[in-house]
């Protein structure tokens, strides 16, 4: 399960909406216009969910876990 983020227009970054779902259920959905506002910016952004993508902390924790390239072994420090 993860959160959907969106970027702030104002300061570049990532800002949850408060939807939570997983990633396949989010590309599943019909595309949707919804309003979110920002803690960084104080302001109401409008977004489309095409702009829109799901952040799961353990599916990043897997990708930055996963071995580089084939034959290649983590030190076990």
């Amino acid at each position: 399960m993860g959160m959907v983020m969106i970027q702030c227009p104002e300061t570049g970054r990532a800002i949850p909406t408060g939807i939570k779902t997983d990633r396949d259920s989010f590309l599943r959905s019909p595309v949707f216009f919804a309003r979110t506002r920002c803690p960084i910016c104080n302001t109401d952004h409008t977004w489309f969910a095409t702009e829109a993508w799901v952040h799961e902390p353990v599916a990043a924790a897997q990708l930055r876990d996963r071995t580089v390239w084939p034959g290649h072994r983590r030190s076990s420090q």
